[in-house]
């Protein structure tokens, strides 16, 4: 057994030094994987990925997987299929290796065991037996807050104190001997900040079990992967004291070169005044995918949560942000998650895409929507190929595209009439029906264009009704879409082919025909008050 070292002989913590100006920046991102992967957890992900290409430096992404109850395999396929979709690339970590590995805590356990022997060695941990009973009993006794806890009792416990508590059966924690002194640090987003002496009592970093905790392992992986700088939330920011003491005495036994910079990104917000939860549907980054978000526009959405390019500028490309983030500009305020304007944003980066870029992203939307199949056929090609383009400037989402589209891919017989469809038709919607008809009717399938659908439906409706073109396009663009509004109506006559349209056109006069005859009897069977 080491013999825990006096007051006196005791070495004193140690001044680490900075990280020398000359090193390049070495950024990790360390997610537990449990549940899916939320907004903060990704926004952070993106900071440190984004300043360590902005600097040329490197990201290590390493998984913090020693909970066993609560880590699964699921999890963290997710995180990987997250930073895959986002194109957040890492240079060492999971999946592509490195020199520091590895990346796993599940397994590195005997680096623990060697950091931890060094530390009791040189007398900055120590054996603790107390339990929480008891330390509440002494705040009691000695007139203080019970619910302060650990009070440092066991500091200075004899050789033969340890053995009396293990002739009880007990088992001791290993705990970090805290320095008596304050605690400053400059935060590269928040400034100076200061703990004070005693507010931070010694902390466990090794259960009794043997296995070590969070508190020591996180900032033992940091110092031998040799991170430069700490960025992470601000909900991390109370245990900064613990880590920087315990950055001390790794630096005093050889396994720190220096001090990291510590920066905590502000709290991400949801509705109202409240912390956005990783329960939240906001939170859910795949729910956002599956709305039809792009990896260019929730990017560039996740940036502003903290950060900004400039006062009047929010749009801008991976590029721009690559070349204008700087972490010492981070803002320490909550940043709010306003679902309006990131879908704003997602729409313009929408329109900025290439527009077979934007046809391609379209697929997998539609395949969920269950209009096409795994391949597409040569008419849904088509369809696709001439549907893409009459939407692109108009949605704001991947899945307002898909359901503005759907109506094209359908056949005839699935379409229904929305709820409200037909609020604003003309007062004899039977007799637009049937002129639109006869006048789509009139054109030679082979002269069936954009140009031709437009001249018939306007001499038919317009002129030969006297219908204003908001009336007289109405009744046909709900009889083909089942909507109020759609995609470019003649583009969209077009794609259908001139089967498909009078074909809808009938279905859709037999049925408000049919909810006519209903009215009818319905109101003749009802007697008068």
């Amino acid at each position: 057994m080491v013999a825990i070292m006096s007051p006196e002989t005791r070495p004193a913590p140690a001044d680490v030094p900075a990280v020398p100006a000359e090193t390049p920046v070495r950024v990790r991102f360390c997610p537990s994987p449990t549940g899916t992967p939320h907004v903060g957890l990704i926004r952070t992900a993106l900071f440190n990925w984004g300043w360590a290409r902005h600097t040329g430096g490197k990201m290590v992404f390493r998984i913090e997987d020693t909970d066993a109850k609560r880590d699964s395999e699921e999890s963290y396929q997710q995180l990987l299929e997250a930073m895959d979709w986002l194109g957040i690339d890492w240079d060492e970590g999971v999946e592509v290796g490195g020199p520091h590995g590895p990346y796993r805590q599940s397994q590195r356990a005997e680096l623990y065991q060697e950091v931890i022997t060094k530390l009791r060695d040189a007398g900055y941990i120590y054996e603790a037996f107390s339990t929480a009973d008891e330390v509440e009993a002494r705040h009691r006794a000695a007139g203080r807050d019970p619910k302060l806890g650990y009070d440092n009792f066991d500091r200075e416990l004899s050789d033969e104190q340890k053995q009396a508590f293990r002739a009880e059966g007990r088992q001791p924690v290993l705990r970090l001997r805290m320095p008596d002194t304050d605690i400053t640090f400059t935060d590269t987003v928040r400034g100076e900040i200061t703990f004070r002496a005693g507010s931070v009592p010694d902390f466990v970093v090794v259960r009794a079990d043997g296995n070590p905790l969070y508190t020591l392992v996180n900032p033992v992986d940091d110092a031998l992967m040799e991170i430069t700088h700490v960025l992470r939330g601000e909900d991390l920011l109370s245990s900064t004291p613990r880590q920087i003491a315990l950055y001390r005495a790794l630096y005093a036994v050889g396994v720190a070169r220096y001090m990291p910079e510590f920066g905590h990104l502000p709290y991400v917000m949801g509705e109202g005044n409240k912390k956005l939860s990783k329960r939240d549907p906001q939170s859910n980054i795949f729910l956002h995918r599956e709305r039809g978000f792009i990896p260019e526009g929730l990017i560039n959405y996740l940036a502003l949560l903290g950060w900004s390019l400039s006062a009047d500028e929010d749009i801008f490309t991976r590029e721009q942000f690559i070349e204008a983030f700087d972490i010492h500009q981070v803002l320490a305020n909550p940043a709010r998650f306003d679902e309006k304007k990131a879908t704003a944003i997602n729409g313009t980066h929408i329109r900025m895409l290439d527009a077979a870029d934007f046809r391609g992203r379209l697929v997998p939307h539609l395949q969920a929507a269950g209009l096409v199949g795994e391949s597409l056929t040569d008419r849904e090609n088509k369809i696709l190929d001439a549907g893409a383009p009459l939407v692109q400037e108009r949605v704001a989402l991947l899945g307002e595209a898909v359901e503005m589209l759907a109506f094209l891919f359908q056949p005839d017989v699935d379409i229904r009439t929305a709820d409200g469809a037909l609020k604003g038709m003309p007062a004899d919607l039977p007799a637009a029906l049937a002129a639109a008809r006869a006048g789509l009717d009139g054109i030679d399938a082979g002269s069936w264009t954009v140009e031709s659908i437009e001249a018939a439906l306007r001499a038919a409706l317009i002129d030969g009704l006297g219908l204003k073109p908001r009336q007289a396009f109405g009744p046909v663009r709900t009889a083909v879409s089942g909507k109020k509004v759609s995609p470019p109506l003649f583009e969209s006559l077009e794609i259908l082919g001139k089967d498909s349209t009078l074909s809808r056109l009938d279905r859709f006069a037999a049925e408000q025909a049919d909810q006519a005859e209903q009215a009818e009897q319905q109101a003749a069977a009802t007697p008068e008050a």
